[in-house]
Order: C-alpha cells, then sequence, then structure tokens
C-alpha cells in the first residue's frame, strides 16, 4: 500500500503533493514500484495533528480520487474517519476504507455498511492532537488485539460481511515505542482475528528512536527492515511510502517464506 498524502503538514511527505498533477505522478510511479493499493489521505494524523473540516478534506482528495480511478488499474483507498469523507470518496472511486478510529465516529459504521466496500479498522488510543501523552496498558498486545476484536464484532453486527475487514494495530498511535516493539514482536498474535492484517510502520518515530533519532529523511532502510518483519509475522498488507525499496525487500522474504 503505497502513502499519498495530500496534507500540508504530515510528518513525512506533508506540503509535497497537495496539487493533483504532481499526486498523479507519483501514485503513478508508486504503482509503476509495485504498490498495489494507493492510500489517500486528507488530514494528517500525525502526533499532534490539528483536525479539518468536513469540507476541506473532501475538496483535498475527492478530485484526485476522481482522476486516478481514471488513470490507476490498482485500488483506491481513502484515509479517513469522516462519514461524509468515505461517501464522497467511494462515489469518487475509492474501493477502501481506512480508517483510524476504527468506525467509532458517529455514522462511521452506517456509512460502511451502506457503502459495502472493505474496511480497515485500526487501534488508536486517545485522538491525534493527544496520543503521545503517556499511554498507558495492561498489556499493549492483548489489550489492542481485544480492542480489534470488540470493532470487528461492532461492525457485523452492522451488516459488513467479515470478509471486507482488515485490521491495523496503530503503530505509532498512543504508543511508547516499548509498545510499538510489543506489537511488532508479536504480531502473529492478530491471526487469531481471522482477518488481514496491515502494518504501517513506514518512516515513524519509532524507527528514528532505534536509529539514534534519525530524521524522517534518514529512516528508510529503519523501516524497510521493519516491513520484513512485519511480513514474517503474517502482516498481509504493508504501507509503505517508499514503494520499490519496500516491495524489493518483501519480494526476497516471500521468496524464502513459501
Amino acid at each position: 500500500m503505497g502513502v499519498l498524502n495530500v496534507t500540508p503538514d504530515s510528518f513525512s511527505d506533508g506540503g509535497r503533493f497537495t496539487r493533483n498533477d504532481p499526486a498523479l505522478r507519483h501514485a503513478l510511479g508508486m504503482v509503476e514500484a509495485g504498490a498495489a493499493i494507493v492510500d489517500i489521505g486528507g488530514e494528517s494524523t500525525r502526533p499532534g495533528a490539528s483536525p479539518v473540516s468536513e469540507a476541506q478534506e473532501i475538496d483535498r482528495v475527492v478530485p484526485l480520487i476522481e482522476r486516478l480511478s481514471r488513470e490507476l488499474d490498482v485500488p483506491i483507498s481513502i484515509d479517513t474517519s469522516k462519514p461524509a469523507v468515505m461517501r464522497e470518496a467511494v462515489a469518487a472511486g475509492a474501493g477502501l476504507i481506512n480508517d483510524v478510529q476504527a468506525l467509532q465516529a458517529e455514522g462511521a459504521l452506517e456509512a460502511a455498511a451502506e457503502l459495502a466496500v472493505p474496511v480497515c479498522l485500526m487501534h488508536m488510543r486517545g485522538e491525534p492532537c493527544t496520543m503521545q501523552a503517556a499511554p498507558e496498558y495492561t498489556d499493549v498486545v492483548a489489550d489492542v488485539r481485544d480492542f480489534l476484536s470488540e470493532r470487528i464484532k461492532a461492525c457485523r453486527s452492522a451488516g459488513i460481511f467479515l470478509e471486507r475487514l482488515l485490521v491495523d494495530p496503530g503503530f505509532g498511535f498512543g504508543k511508547t515505542l516499548a509498545h510499538n516493539l510489543a506489537l511488532l514482536k508479536n504480531l502473529s498474535e492478530f491471526s487469531a482475528l481471522s482477518v488481514p492484517l496491515l502494518v504501517g510502520i513506514s518512516r515513524k518515530s519509532m524507527i528514528g528512536a532505534l536509529l539514534g533519532d534519525a530524521p524522517v529523511d534518514q529512516r528508510l532502510y529503519g523501516s524497510v527492515a521493519a516491513a520484513v518483519l512485519a511480513a514474517t509475522q503474517g502482516a498481509s498488507i504493508i504501507r509503505a511510502h517508499d514503494v520499490k525499496a519496500t516491495v524489493d525487500a518483501l519480494r526476497i522474504a516471500a521468496a524464502v517464506m513459501e
């Protein structure tokens, strides 16, 4: 899953793809490099990020989705928690909802059920603006797994088929470095949920911390290593900024794991 943020303030590529032409070229380049999904986000969810309005998010993502849906032969994912954005994005051509709030926003569960496209449910402790303020868990792996299990049950009760669901443990979303490492080490435990596992760990602060506070543009090798570890632990989808390097590494890992 290649990352395409059309925001001015995302932690890694904020401001680079706020116009449609550069965004289109970047999306095409990611697909050529091997991306099987392009994930478009119109609101930053980095730690400390401020929310944007529904209308602003729609203005950022919908024209691009309309254009990409005509140009690309891979699914387009919409990274949003807002029901209205979900509806507009799917109408424009998006085929997957990637929700950091796991359909907990008012009306989101109903919108996803109505739209009948696959949904990724992510775990996040708190809100982006506060999530890194001393997060605590009894057992981070069990707590995150139990949360995702409950959200799967809520989706099924709303009429969303299990076959349409994915889960994401939410690396960096309300977790310390120790929490993130425990999740990466024990990803295989999420197989008990019986749905595909998506991992988004690319360029995140945990990578920087492990590499001696490396800045975002120096986290490539660490991100690729984490991606391979996630794949060997059962991740089905890897969300990445550096698509070619990640795809190359995953191809080697896949050949060995077969």
